[in-house]
């Protein structure tokens, strides 16, 4: 089964024979291998480049162990190369190789060849990418499948994909599993094994018990505000552990560095500022976050909302919480302030959308809720009410845009409705 990832196929098209380095980064066992050696491999040969053109090297390979050398690696790079024509790079999981920005600055000097590493860790490859190639590092950052992938690929009906992904989640492997069994111990495995234990081991962490339940402390927060200050309080009341702020703060940035969760950040709409404290913490896969908590915590208002972020994040809109500061009066005459929230508002260039996630909007006691801060937003950008189900979009006379779930992520314009 050959999941076809158009989008991430379509960017590596337009960045080819640019001059720069094209770093590609996700989370562990997304597809960032397959992509490369498979996908982008099969297009290069269709489109008339030699095989003998294109090098390959996966440095997490046992075989290709001595490779993780920096000069052993670019000496067979510069040996591979036999002739004068256009070569391609394809360097998988780079971070293995200690001085890597140096094989690549070596490798910037060579004229005829195109260059293409993935990458298992942000703080390794982006920020080293941004200093030490000053604007020559190009990074397409891949994720897990979308539910539109997902569900191309799905043997059943539109509603037993929908509760699957929302279970299971979207890792290429995933799909390919039949049994809910296999699902899960795999998933349960490769967030233990691979993930924490690369945090780990990377990092140098010490307090590893901590670690875990601060992961399960963020699993079970998803779409909730929440900061270090208040998750240090919880180890000290509840569990009787020191685990401080500054070390927290910390170990979550590891986990991000990993893209294991992502964070939303809270931005003032009227006053046109960010707010640093209490940010949302999401997870870039739901059947990690979910396995993580051995699937027990099933709420679905919080893992649709999960599920909109990273579609939104896919989509490659830059995605914040917004907050509106409302003034009013109460039954007694006296002046009250309430802070109503807007689940995401989402940029792209001068684009803008206001974005609310409704598991349920039966009720007139809802739809005002979920309307309220809608409609204190001072400005005329496109606001956009996504509800479970299968709606067609529509606008109510207030001008708000109502669509189902299964539009908005089956359909990659959605937005621009």
């Amino acid at each position: 089964m050959e999941i076809e990832r158009n989008t991430y196929l379509q960017q590596l098209i337009l960045r080819k024979d640019n001059g720069m380095i094209k770093v590609i980064t996700g989370i562990r066992r997304c597809g960032k291998s397959f992509l490369l050696f498979n996908i982008f491999k099969k297009y290069l040969i269709n489109n008339g480049v030699d095989e003998d053109h294109i090098i390959e090297i996966a440095l997490d390979g046992i075989e290709n162990e001595e490779l993780r050398n920096p000069k052993t690696c670019y000496q067979y790079i510069k040996a591979a190369m036999k002739d004068n024509e256009h070569y391609y790079l394809l360097l998988d999981e780079i971070q293995l190789m200690p001085r890597f920005e140096e094989v690549l600055n070596s490798l910037l000097r060579i004229s005829n060849i195109d260059i293409y590493v993935t990458g298992s860790n942000s703080r390794f490859l982006s920020s080293d990418i941004v200093t030490e190639f000053r604007g020559r590092g190009d990074e397409i950052r891949i994720y897990p499948l979308s539910f539109s992938e997902f569900y191309s690929v799905y043997n059943g009906e539109y509603e037993d994909a929908w509760n699957d992904y929302m279970i299971y989640g979207g890792l290429p492997q995933i799909a390919g599993f039949q049994t809910e069994r296999q699902k899960t111990e795999y998933l349960k495995n490769i967030f233990t094994n691979v993930y924490l234990k690369d945090v780990v081991e990377r990092n140098g962490i010490q307090s590893v018990d901590e670690l875990g339940t601060l992961v399960d402390i963020l699993a079970s927060v998803i779409g909730a505000q929440t900061n270090p200050t208040k998750i240090s309080n919880t180890f000290a009341s509840e569990r009787q552990i020191s685990y401080t702020n500054k070390t927290i703060s910390k170990h979550i940035d590891y986990l991000e560095e990993a893209f294991l969760i992502s964070k939303s950040n809270r931005y003032d709409i009227k006053g046109r500022k960010y707010i640093g404290a209490n940010l949302k913490y999401y997870f870039t896969d739901i059947g990690l976050r979910n396995a993580r908590l051995n699937f027990r915590q099933q709420e679905p208002t919080h893992i649709i909302e999960n599920i909109v972020y990273n579609e939104l994040l896919i989509r490659g809109y830059n995605v914040d919480t917004g907050l509106i500061d409302v003034y009013g009066k109460n039954q007694k005459g006296k002046r009250v302030h309430k802070q109503l929230e807007v689940d995401f508002v989402v940029n792209q260039g001068s684009q803008r959308y206001y974005v609310q996630v409704a598991y349920d909007m039966t009720s007139p006691e809802k739809q005002a809720q979920e309307f309220r801060s809608l409609r204190n937003i001072p400005d005329s950008f496109k606001k956009i009410v996504i509800v479970s189900g299968t709606a067609k979009p529509w606008r109510n006379e207030e001008g708000f845009v109502i669509m189902g779930m299964r539009y908005f992520l089956l359909k990659s314009d959605s937005l621009a409705f």
